[in-house]
């Protein structure tokens, strides 16, 4: 004769009770970073084609909400080509045939792709060609589009770095228009030399207000 039996209940659990309410989903978390083991490349940040006359270089520093530098943050530089395409051109990451290990660029294509990281001081030095406007925005001040990656960020951020010597452009950008001036100030870049550009990424507004935090952007 068949038994009736009794399913076991969960520990804590008295038979008959209504069921536990479902558990909510557990935050995000960085448990890094590990830029600096697997995402650098040779070259990565020697954009322009080796010798490229025009070469421009874009510098600077990584801060975090206490003014401190950030040393293990991680750069990437996205820029239309010379003649305004977004297409970009492939060999930034090209691997040895033979052992699969990345050798980066051929030194002679430009890609419009750079990934730097930050040294032990947060800074970072990135060698590229002047910055274009994206073919078909004709109201778009040349820029080039950065990510960052760092210790703390549960997400990468995004923003801009524009140049002094556009600034008919500039004021007619649709995203530079539409900051206060103090805000668009720190989507621009500092000459500081020939061919020489500092821009620092500021992640959060120190307390005192020396350091304002540089504007991201969120994508829709």
């Amino acid at each position: 004769m068949p038994r009736a039996t009794t399913r076991p209940q969960p520990a804590g659990r008295e038979p008959g009770a209504a069921p536990a309410a479902p558990l909510a989903p557990t935050p995000s978390q960085t448990i890094g970073p590990f830029f600096g083991y697997a995402l650098p490349f040779p070259g990565g940040g020697q954009i322009a084609p080796a010798g490229h006359p025009d070469t421009v270089t874009v510098h600077g520093l990584v801060r975090d909400g206490t003014g401190a530098p950030v040393p293990d943050a991680l750069l990437e530089f996205w820029q239309a080509g010379p003649d305004g395409s977004l297409t970009g051109a492939p060999g930034s990451l090209r691997r040895d045939p033979a052992t699969g290990a990345v050798i980066g660029r051929d030194g002679v294509d430009f890609t419009g792709f750079g990934r730097v990281p930050t040294d032990a001081d947060g800074r970072y030095v990135l060698r590229t060609l002047p910055a274009t406007a994206p073919a078909g925005r004709p109201d778009a001040a040349p820029y080039l589009a950065v990510c960052v990656f760092a210790r703390g960020l549960l997400h990468h951020l995004a923003t801009r770095v524009y140049f002094p010597e556009h600034a008919t452009a500039n004021a007619a950008d649709p995203l530079l228009a539409q900051l206060p001036t103090e805000r668009a100030r720190t989507l621009l870049a500092c000459a500081d030399g020939p061919g020489r550009y500092r821009f620092d990424v500021q992640l959060q507004q120190t307390a005192d207000g020396t350091h304002e935090e540089t504007v991201f952007l969120a994508f829709r």
